[in-house]
């Protein structure tokens, strides 16, 4: 058997008896990192094998030594290097074009070079060149192999003088490269395997939420109620028909009760997103503690009582549409994490720092003046902008009386097939009430009173009475930007809008209610603009 290293000068048997204790020393070492890689954590793997390439390169005197791993391309990506000093490491990632010598590596073949550039085919002219330039004096490259195919590769350089490779060096190298090379096969093999679960826990995760949803608040809507002889209402339903097919967010506006929340499921269902369901939040019913939570999730022990990870609306709706019924009612603090969701899909869970980013299209509803809502601080001037985009504006019942009659006869047809009352007609006179009355609670009031009026009915003929005292017609106000908006520079409209606030503030700037809080900015940012624009308190200096 060769020596590993080159005999020293003395006695045969000198020789012969350091040339076993080395080779016996090189089997501990080979025991040792056996061992330590059986049973290494998957991170820690590329660490451990760039110190065990520091003990061989040291151990046997090597002026390099790197590892490289093959990929699913074929092609070789440098992981590990360490060099002696005053010679330089390969960097990390694709390794120089040597297109001969990764082709032998990669075939499986080994390349065993003792003097260079002697020792390279002539078809190797990139290896003689790095060579030549680099003054590569001898070369050991192993492939190295899991489950029979090539995964890696391990190389041993000399650069200041030249090296022999006897055998049984090759033999002992090449198992070291296979025990890194088994471990991280198996630490590539362990990390597919979390991924894999981690997609399947998030899968399975997102199936029940959905499927809770679905049982707790999905519930289709009446198509035939968007059926009008209204040709204002059928201007909204050609409005909803050109946006559908788009990913741009709607903002329906409108009084309570005009069929706000029916629309919106119109949009989904006419998109390339119904093939999921529509997801539903009431801003307005949950309180601000909870409504963060209900949008974006909570981990598990965000707070006190929080016993599990709970999945938030927009990750549920990732994929599909939100609907946001009432957002002028989003607390000031949450829309500007809205207002981010909007523009790069991007949040995080309550009680995490992991960014979650989701495709999501988003339909608003609010039967409040929302421009007004700006101007009076109540309501994010950039938000508004972003939720309007394409602005809906739904009428009122009042502005439709053509589609009175058609809505009633719905409705009875509903209540009659449910309840099991068969009706043939409306009593005299009904019809022409229920078209003079202004209908404050618009729809949704003209279906609860035929509800009502079925609960009641004995015969064929329905009788519906409207209740006694009539409510105040609302007053409608005309949706519009914030103020100066439709005219002048971004300026004045920035100048005019902090003005106004601040006089709504008593012109105080810090503090709870003060203008800062309302324009949802620091009062240091808000000082600094209102220098710029000139701003200062009647009377006195800004402060």
């Amino acid at each position: 058997m060769s020596t590993i290293r080159p005999s020293r000068p003395q006695g045969q048997g000198a020789a012969d008896e350091v040339s076993l204790a080395e080779r016996l020393a090189f089997e501990q070492l080979l025991g040792d990192l056996s061992a330590h890689f059986a049973d290494l954590p998957a991170d820690r793997v590329v660490d451990e094998i760039v110190g065990a390439l520091r003990r061989l390169l040291e151990f046997l005197g090597f002026d390099r030594c790197s590892f490289a791993e093959k990929l699913s391309d074929g092609r070789f990506e440098i992981l590990c290097s360490v060099a002696r000093e005053g010679t330089e490491a390969i960097p990390l990632g694709p390794p120089p074009a040597l297109p001969w010598y990764f082709g032998e590596l990669a075939a499986g073949r080994m390349v065993v070079l003792t003097n260079t550039p002697t020792d390279f085919p002539p078809a190797a002219t990139a290896e003689i060149a790095l060579c030549t330039r680099t003054g590569l004096n001898s070369h050991l490259g192993i492939p190295l192999r899991v489950g029979g195919q090539v995964m890696g590769a391990i190389g041993f350089s000399a650069f200041r003088r030249t090296r022999a490779w006897p055998e049984d060096l090759i033999i002992r190298l090449k198992l070291c490269g296979e025990v890194f090379a088994q471990a991280l096969a198996r630490s590539r093999r362990e990390s597919e395997l979390a991924l894999a679960l981690a997609e399947i826990t998030r899968l399975k995760e997102r199936l029940a939420a959905e499927n809770d949803y679905l049982r707790h608040f999905a519930c289709p809507g009446p198509a035939k109620l968007l059926e009008s002889r209204s040709p204002r209402f059928n201007r909204v339903l050609e409005e909803i028909a050109q946006v559908a097919p788009t990913s741009a967010t709607v903002l329906l506006l409108g009084e309570t009760g005009t069929g706000k929340e029916l629309l919106a499921d119109a949009i989904h269902n006419l998109s390339d997103r119904r093939q999921r369901p529509m997801v539903k939040v009431n801003c307005a019913a949950l309180p601000a503690s909870l409504i963060e939570v209900e949008l974006f999730g909570r981990e598990k022990g965000a707070y006190t009582g929080a016993l599990a990870r709970q999945m938030g609306r927009f990750e549920l709706a990732d994929g599909s549409t939100l609907f946001l019924d009432e957002v002028a009612d989003l607390p000031l603090e949450l829309q500007t994490k809205l207002l981010r969701v909007l523009q790069d899909g991007c949040f995080e869970r309550v009680g995490s720092t992991r960014t979650i980013k989701v495709k999501v299209r988003v339909i608003a509803a609010t039967n409040r003046n929302l421009a007004r809502a700006v101007t009076e601080g109540q309501f994010r001037d950039d938000l508004y902008y972003r939720l309007n985009v394409f602005p809906i504006t739904v009428p009122p019942l009042r502005e439709r009386p053509e589609d009175i009659p058609l809505l009633t006869w719905q409705f009875v047809k509903t209540f009659s097939e449910s309840m099991g009352k068969p009706i043939e007609q409306i009593a005299e006179g009904a019809m022409a009430e229920l078209l003079s009355y202004d209908w404050p609670g618009n729809v949704r009031e003209l279906r609860n009173l035929i509800e009502r009026a079925m609960i009641l009915a004995r015969g064929p003929t329905l009788r519906i009475e409207l209740h006694p005292v009539r409510r105040p017609a609302m007053v409608k106000v005309p949706e519009e930007a914030p103020a100066k908006a439709r005219g002048g520079t971004l300026e004045d409209i920035e100048r005019e809008h902090i003005r106004q606030v601040l006089e709504q503030t008593g012109w105080r700037i810090r503090g709870s209610g003060g203008a800062a809080e309302r324009l949802a900015i620091k009062p240091t940012t808000l000082e600094s603009r209102m220098k710029r624009l000139g701003l200062r308190r009647p009377g006195s200096d800004m402060s």
